[in-house]
Order: structure tokens, then sequence, then C-alpha cells
């Protein structure tokens, strides 16, 4: 049967086009259930005994949620308990718009066999579809559906021929109105609390639940501690007229009083405006996007040097500000300004530890996140006992004026706290790092084993086999992306060579295994574990350019001259047989020991000497060598846990790596650009906007030593002759701090930006083309080359410059997340080193110093972390702040002897 809807639309020439959408009804659309013996159906989803415990529900029954169920208790119908429940098209459609997380959960469970939830397609069958009504809003026009489809089911199993067995279909809706519709219309309804409550067998489901709007306002006291939150509505004029700002909130990890809302201007204009005081901060999350006010420049004020942790006081506090009350300079002002709105949450499933209650039945107790960002959040529990002591997820549900903190409830436990296990899944989840085992999908996409390369693998492809390539790699390195060679030519010129795997012959556009590695976006590598970016088949197998096998590559080649010159620059598909897999250590140690000159040590000699040159070269462009520590543990094999550690060494051969993969990125960064300027993936990196440098400035001036930062190069010059008499490691936490001044480097697709430059680099321009087994970017820009050259045909996504920015941003929040992911691995590991290792004696430095704390790096372990001047035992020495410097001292007591004053430099 055939229903047609007609309407007239005006299109932007201002013709008007008449449209026909037609909508198919059928009768072949079964019910899904065991019971039935009417429909045709050759499988059923939904059991004939679909029996739980509840003392509302004592028969056996299906449920059928409605849309707001499943948008807010999606983590009670993701419980084991929960089966035989009817998805009806209506609900999946909506919740499709408004949720997509969501959604995807939901689809999640459909799919799980042991769950029997079945999607009915109520819209096309011919006895449940319904037109919606003149005056009838769309939203009312659902409800109507879900409780006719509610109804269907109910008079269908009744009629059916085992209808005896009492199987009844229980409608959930947390809607009054449509409550009171269904009850009208003879249908059994429950609210979704009510029905959860009933399940005597399963009490643990109840701390599921996300709170009713109703049970929001009850936990709270009266008194109104917050602002309201304007309307959307008026956030929008506000924001239209200039009177209100949109930004990203950042909540401060040292201040838990103190946020500021990073606002995006024109281009690459951007502002950020502080806030302070929990009045200001007005309930907003971090990274909600917020409407905010700004203050009257009087109110104005400079970011807190306090270091301050939530504890829980119940003070409502500005007692921040009272503590502030001193004169700031006019220059450490900033844009000072309040919240006035949410445009946007960004809540997501928190992990943390709880704080069980003192009162001894209580069922309501605080969740302290692990990430200091999040305010803590009040859940009711009745696990409380068993939950204490162990890491778990909570879903924040919302946050009213009345209530200190945000209401939420609990989700699920990870295990018990400081398990290696329980501390990495906590890490993952908390870095939003996709780490579930790749689905068959993805699988089906492999070449199936036993692969070789076949004579049409060969076509547009170079035979580079004979060539003396090797790879020079960390140790127990697995996904080598790629190796390099060097020969003399006969015109007394040098070959160099650049072969990275060519891992887009395996992964083709938009396949299941494509879209995956594009959402992953990089491998993430913490402390004896690595989250692959791509199946092992293809990262540490049939892409990794192992020794001795045959590979498929992307080759970058040069003819230089001794001086390192390019005179020549090509680039090939190929095949390559890496003569070496080599660790750092022994490259060099075969470039250092003069009785071997075989072809791959001569090979490694000429690189090294040429990479000096460039290296030499860049460095007088203005390139910048900076540092951050990096530590490596040894691991035990059998317990996998950490026996030693130390800061990792540099050699020269991984200069020499680095060189020729800076070489190759930029090369090929020109080359796709050249080709196609409007969609070629870049990276570039910001120069830092001047006030980021304050920290460095300031800590070279207590020591009495200028640094310029007008240019890279002037930050290079400055940096290079940084030198203190009787403290060495000066220069070391110059480079540290220096780092930190930095912005992030980031992705961009050429044709939506016009400033290429890379900073750090001091290159006008450049990509990422060296590491595709472990960086999707790589994928994208081998895709480009191999376009331009002839050696693969393009695909309409490559060349749309609005999806390549799309995907640009993906992949530098992904990027992001897994080095803050590497660090919480590293801090993680370095605190299971010490758990057993007692009080060390370690030389220390102070890199920052706060109002009440100082903020200390060990270099020999790669550690940093806060020391409080005051503790919970003892009371703060008297203490004097000099903010310039910054720095603290001890002012001399009046009588007994005579105080030491800190040292800040050690």
């Amino acid at each position: 049967m055939l229903k047609s809807k007609t309407f007239v639309k005006k299109t932007r020439s201002g013709g008007v086009m008449k449209i026909v959408r037609e909508h198919y009804l059928r009768d072949d659309i079964w019910c899904g259930s065991e019971v039935c013996t009417e429909c045709k159906q050759e499988s059923t989803v939904l059991q004939r005994d679909a029996c739980i415990e509840s003392s509302l529900c004592s028969y056996p029954h299906y449920l059928i949620p409605d849309t707001n169920v499943v948008l807010h208790q999606i983590d009670v119908l993701e419980d084991p308990v929960i089966r035989n429940v009817i998805i009806l098209q209506t609900v999946l459609q909506e919740v499709r718009h408004r949720s997509a997380p969501v959604y995807k959960r939901l689809k999640d469970i459909v799919h799980e066999k042991e769950k029997h939830f079945y999607t009915f397609t109520n819209e096309h069958h011919r006895e449940t579809f319904i037109e919606r009504e003149p005056g009838e809003s769309a939203n009312d026009r659902n409800d109507r559906a879900i409780r006719m489809a509610s109804k269907w089911y109910s008079q269908h199993l009744k009629t059916s021929e085992t209808g005896a067995d009492g199987l009844k279909v229980v409608l959930l809706t947390n809607d009054q109105g449509n409550k009171q519709k269904a009850e009208d219309n003879g249908l059994l309804v429950y609210k979704c609390e009510e029905y959860i409550k009933s399940l005597i067998a399963n009490p643990e489901l109840v701390d599921h639940l996300a709170l009713s709007n109703d049970e929001k306002n009850e936990i709270t006291s009266s008194k109104v501690l917050f602002p309201e939150h304007l309307p959307l509505s008026k956030i929008q004029a506000g924001i239209k007229s200039g009177s209100f700002l949109q930004g990203t909130f950042r909540a401060s990890r040292d201040n838990y009083l103190e946020a500021t809302v990073f606002v995006q201007g024109e281009g690459e204009d951007s502002t950020e405006v502080l806030l302070q005081g929990l009045q200001n901060l007005n309930r907003a999350v971090h990274q909600d996007v917020v409407a905010v006010q700004l203050l009257p420049r009087d109110q104005w004020v400079a970011p807190s040097s306090v270091v301050l942790q939530d504890e829980g006081a119940a003070k409502d506090d500005n007692a921040e500000e009272e503590d502030e009350e001193k004169e700031v300079t006019e220059a450490a002002r900033k844009p000072t300004g309040k919240v006035v709105g949410i445009i946007k949450r960004s809540w997501r499933p928190f992990c943390g530890m709880l704080n069980v209650a003192q009162i001894k039945e209580s069922t309501r107790h605080l969740f302290t996140p692990a990430d200091r960002r999040i305010p803590r959040i009040r859940i009711e529990t009745r696990q409380a006992a068993t939950l204490a002591g162990q890491r778990i997820m909570v879903a924040i549900d919302g946050w009213p004026k009345h209530s200190r903190y945000p209401n939420g409830h609990f989700v699920r436990s990870l295990g018990s706290a400081g398990e290696k296990d329980t501390e990495q899944e906590v890490l993952l989840l908390e870095h939003d790092v996709p780490h579930q085992a790749f689905s068959q999908a993805v699988l089906s996409f492999l070449p199936k084993m036993p692969w070789a390369i076949t004579p049409e693998d060969m076509v547009r492809r170079e035979d580079l086999r004979n060539l003396t390539v090797c790879s020079v790699d960390p140790p127990g390195c697995t996904d080598i992306d790629d190796a390099l060679h060097c020969r003399e030519l006969e015109n007394g010129n040098l070959e160099v060579g650049v072969h990275i795997a060519d891992v887009s012959h395996f992964i083709r556009p938009g396949n299941a295994l494509d879209k995956e590695a594009a959402n992953r976006g990089t491998t993430v590598y913490l402390c004896g574990k690595r989250i692959d970016m791509v199946p092992e088949l293809l990262s540490s197998n049939l892409c990794s350019l192992r020794s001795n096998v045959e590979r498929l590559a992307f080759s970058c080649i040069w003819e230089m001259n001794h001086k390192a010159e390019i005179l020549k620059t090509r680039f090939t598909k190929s095949v390559i047989n890496s003569k070496a897999s080599l660790t750092y250590a022994e490259a060099q140690m075969r470039i250092d020991d003069t009785s071997m000159n075989d072809d791959i040590t001569n090979s490694l000699r000429g690189l090294n000497k040429l990479a000096k040159i460039l290296k030499k070269q860049r460095i007088e462009k203005g390139a910048l060598t900076l540092s951050s520590l990096e530590v490596r543990f040894h691991i035990d094999s059998e317990t996998h846990d950490p026996i030693d550690l130390q800061t990792k060494e540099l050699m020269e051969t991984n200069s020499m790596v680095e060189e020729f993969m800076l070489l190759a990125n930029i090369s090929v960064a020109q080359k796709i650009y050249d080709e196609f300027p409007d969609c070629a993936m870049l990276r570039k990196h910001p120069p830092p906007p001047p006030s980021n440098y304050d920290i460095l400035l300031k800590a070279a001036k207590s020591k009495e030593v200028e640094i310029h930062t007008d240019s890279a190069k002037a930050l290079a010059d400055s940096l290079d002759v940084a030198k203190v008499d009787g403290f060495p490691y000066f220069n070391t936490l110059l480079r540290i701090l220096a780092t930190r001044c930095m912005m992030q480097a980031v992705y961009f697709c050429s044709g939506m930006d016009s400033d290429f430059h890379h900073y750090g680099l001091a290159s006008p321009i450049y990509t990422h083309f060296t590491s595709p087994i472990r960086r999707y970017a790589d994928i994208i820009v081998h895709r480009l080359l191999a376009v331009a050259i002839g050696a693969d045909s393009t695909y309409p996504d490559l060349m749309d410059k609005h999806k390549q920015s799309a995907l640009s941003n993906n992949l530098n929040y992904r990027h992001k997340m897994s080095q803050y992911a590497q660090r919480a691995s590293v801090a993680f590991h370095t605190q299971l080193f010490f758990k057993s290792r007692g009080i060390l004696n370690e030389e220390g430095f102070v890199l920052f110093v706060r109002k009440n704390a100082i903020i200390v790096l060990i270099p020999k372990f790669g550690l940093e972390g806060t020391v409080f001047f005051d503790t919970k035992d003892k009371a703060a020495p008297n203490l004097v702040f000099d903010e310039e410097i910054p720095g603290v001292s001890v002012p001399a007591p009046d009588v007994g002897p005579q105080a030491k004053k800190p040292k800040l430099d050690r």
C-alpha cells in the first residue's frame, strides 16, 4: 500500500518546486515473538518465557520504552537483566536525531543476541502507521504512534493461539500526559522508575537510574546557591547583539574555583575570559559550550596563584576572592566574566572513586572524579560498602541551582583501585581512547593469509628489492613504518631513499577498516601495551618493514650532493626487502666500529653524515631544540610490573632518522600542496602568543639570564647561551619550560587556512607522511600523493575540503588525547615503581612557585608533583609570596634560630 505526501518548497533561485514523498505500508512486517503463530517469520528475537521478578508485573512481559526513557535511561537498558524489549522505529529515529552516542549504544544492544531486543518497523506497518493530524505537534504524533504500536502488540499477542501464556506488553514512559492517555486506551503503562524499583530480585538496578526532573530538586537544599541559567533564546539574542560571548569552558586543574572560557574569534583570533568563584562558574563543567558575560573593567582580576583542591568543605565559596584581596597590576588583569547560560553540555560518564558518607545508613554519597577539572558528583547508591575502594563510572543527570554539586547516577564498576588492569581501563576511558577489539566487519577487509605480492601489485611500482635498505627503531618495535638507504651514484652524488610502509594499499577508502582507523586516528602507546589504530595483521606483519621479507612501500628518493643539497626529488610506489632491522644502539655501534665496512654500515655512515649537515641547516634557520623528560621502564616479563626506570638517552642515530623523516615530510607536503592546493592535509605549528612566555621569562630572570622571544630563531639562539655557573641542569630546565609555552601543532586542510608555517621546525610547509601504521593523517597524505603521481585513483571525500577539515579536527583531538593518555600511563607506572621502594633521596628542582605550594621536578624519574606548604597535620609556615618573581620567602622570626630560606632553584 502506498501513501504519498505532496508539498511545495521554495528554491534558492526563488522558484517553486513540488515535492512528492512516497511512504510504503506493508502487511509482512513480523512481530518477532516466539509466542506468535500468525507471523510467518523465519527467526524470532523475543522469547516465549519473558519472565523477570517484578512486584508490579507478575506475568511474562515485553517492554516498550518511549524515546525519553531510551535517551535518559540507556544505562539501565544496557544491564544484562533487562531483556525482551521492543524498540519501535519511531523511537529509534527520534533517538538518532537527538543523541548520536545514545543511538550508537542502542544499536549495539540490539545487535547483542542474548539481550533479545527487537526493532519493530511500526512506521511501515499498515496497522500501526498513523498520519499527523492538523494542529498536532511532531512530538505528540510520535507519542501517539508509540501508544498505537503498544496497543497493536497487546492485541496481536492476545489473538495468538498461545495467548493463554498471559504474555503482556508494558509501555515505559516518564511523560505524565503520555502515561495518562495510554491508561485511558487500556494499555499497561508504568513510569520507568516505578518499574525498575519493582524488580525485587535486582535492587542494584535502581543505582543506574538517571534522576528525573522532580527528583533532581528533592536532593538539594532550599537555599539558592547559583544564578538562574538564561534560556537559549535570550542567549542567542545576547550573542548576536555582542553582550554575551560563546566559548568552551575549561576548568583549572590547580584551582577548582577558577576557569577560563576559550572564545574563538574570526580566523586565527581567539580570546580567553577568566572566571573566578563558584557563582561566576555557575555550574558549568569542563568542556561545556557556555555563554559568558564580561564584567565591568574595574572588576577584572588576575589569575590566582593559589593551588586549591575541593576538599568538600561546605563553604559556598567566595573565600578565594576574599583571600586574594590585594593590589593587582593593571597588566596582570585579564578579561573577567561570568557564565550566564549553557549552550551545550559535554557530559560523559566519568571515572573515579566513591567517598562513602559518614552517616551509617545513608544512601547519598559524593563521587570524586579522577579528572581534577570535573566537580564532585552526588549520587544515590545502596552498594556503597561494596563500591568503596573501587574505581567506578558515574554519569551526571543535572545540576540544580540549589545544589553545591551536580547530581548523577552510578553506571558501573571498573575494578579495584590500584590494580593495573583497572587503572589502565580508567586511563583509556578518561582519555576517550577507542580500545575495544576490532569488529568482524573491520577484520573482514584484511587480506587473506598466506599473503604474497602479485604481478598486479607490481603494476605502477618500482622494484627496489636490490637496494641496501635498513630500518632503525627503538628496541622491541614491531610496527616498523620506515626504512632508509643511501648509496653513491656513478656521477659522484648520493642517492638517499626514505621508504614508508604502503598502508593505503591495504586500507581502501570508505570501508569498515578505513572508518575504524579514521575514528581511532592514532595508535596509543602505553607502558607495556599498545592500542593499535589498525589490526595487528597489518601493524606488526604485512605493513611492518621487517628485515628479509618483501614489503610494499611508498618511497621518497632524493639525489643529493655531499653538502646535503637536494638536486632531484622523486616519489614512487615500490617493493623493498629490508636487509636489517636495527635498534638505535645497534646502528650507533655499527657507525662507530671502524672495523665494519659492509654495505649496511656504509649506508648508515652516509646517512649520518648528511643528517648532521641537515640538522645544522635547520637550526640555522631557527628550528627549536626543546626538551621534555621521557622515561623508559624495564618491565618484569612475568608480573608486568616496572622493575627499573630511567630517562631515555638520545643517540646520534635518533637524530639521523629524525632528520630524514622531517625532510620526507617537507618534500611530500610541498608536492601534495602543489597538486591539490585546496585539499592537501598539512600540519602547522602556530607561534605562541607573547603572554605564553611569561613562565619562561620569569624563570630566566630569577637567574639574571635574558631570553628573547620575538622569533623562533631569537628564542633558539638565546636558549643556546642561557647558562648559569654551578647549575648545569639550568639550560635543560629552561628548555622544558619553553616546551610548555608552545602551542599544539595541528592538522588542517590547505583550502581552509592561509597560514601554513611550522614554528618549531622553522619550515614554511609540513605534513605527516612517515608513520601511516600509527597515524591516520599519513594514510590520507599517502592517498593524495598516490593520486598526484598517478599511482592510485581519487575519491570524492579526498577532494572535499570541508570533509578533510572535519577529519583534521578529529585527528587533532585523538592525537592530543593519546599524548595525555601516554603521560598518565607513565605517571601510573612511576607510582607502581615507587610503591615498594620506601623513601628515596633524589635531586629535585622547583619548576613553579605558587602562593601555597611549589611544583617540583625530579629529572632522574621524569617525575613532577605539587608540594603544599600546609598539610592537614601542620599549619603553613609564615611565608611571603612575591608575585613578580614569583617566589616565596620565610621572614626572619623575632626570636629563636634563623629560619632557612627555601632554595628556589633546587
